[in-house]
């Protein structure tokens, strides 16, 4: 019985990943039945999209472009992770503040945030601020929600022993308040990092002259389906990938709490 009971775990995660590998071929069988269907101009097949990849990937002019999109999504990953943690400690520790902005948070997070660009591009100007600035749009206020109704949910006992230990503000959200919140607010990051990306994404396709974003726009003016597809398959790769990786780390955080 305890043999059994060791190797669940690992027939579990053989059984996920069979799964995972049936969709991903599923999904790649549909893309070539669809592109047999509406023909290589509308959509190109999976091979040649790979190859046109493969020589965006070796193009001189990609490694700038990738590294420009890389810079900005950093920064406002790193600006949406940093920013909404802390606002959503201090609006989840005083009750009335939350309460009093988590509609209007809400409502900002529901606007369709496209609308907000002119905006952003009279604060920002062209470059990478307006990028970094949309990223931070679209990453922030999932993680602070996150964080405040983790922080608003979490079990008195917490608050009663940081007072009992006579811990500052600071110290009880760091010792107390981020370990018993952690799973949720790691939740948070996750969806805010893929909510970053989409940001940084969309504002290189409005105003810029240089990224991923800049080379999907300029794709689509030209008319070249080959790139597009392959831009969209290379995204969705590192996207994919990355989310996975949050998602395993997700787990083990709720498992060990």
């Amino acid at each position: 019985m305890s043999t059994d009971r060791m190797r669940a775990p690992y027939a579990a995660a053989w059984r996920d990943r069979l799964d995972t590998a049936l969709l991903v071929a599923a999904l790649f069988a549909l893309w070539q039945l669809l592109h047999l269907f509406v023909g290589g101009d509308a959509l190109p097949s999976p091979m040649a999209a790979a190859r046109r990849l493969q020589r965006l990937v070796a193009d001189a002019d990609f490694g700038a472009n990738a590294f420009e999109t890389g810079r900005a999504f950093g920064y406002a990953l790193l600006i949406s992770w940093l920013g909404g943690l802390g606002l959503g400690v201090l609006l989840g520790a005083h009750r009335l503040a939350g309460e009093v902005f988590e509609p209007m948070l809400v409502t900002l997070y529901a606007i369709p945030k496209i609308t907000l660009y002119p905006v952003i591009l009279l604060l920002f100007g062209l470059g990478v601020s307006a990028k970094i600035a949309f990223g931070v749009l679209h990453g922030i206020i999932p993680v602070l929600l996150f964080t405040m109704t983790a922080v608003r949910n979490i079990h008195p006992v917490h608050i009663k022993s940081a007072r009992a230990l006579r811990l500052g503000p600071t110290d009880t959200a760091l010792h107390v308040l981020l370990p018993a919140t952690l799973p949720e607010v790691f939740s948070g990051f996750r969806v805010g990092f893929a909510l970053t990306l989409l940001g940084t994404l969309i504002g290189e396709m409005f105003a810029s002259q240089r990224g991923i974003g800049y080379m999907l726009v300029h794709a689509m003016q030209n008319n070249e389906p080959e790139i597009i597809v392959a831009l969209a398959l290379l995204l969705v790769a590192f996207a994919t990938i990355a989310s996975a990786m949050l998602l395993a780390v997700d787990r083990r955080l709720r498992h060990a709490a």
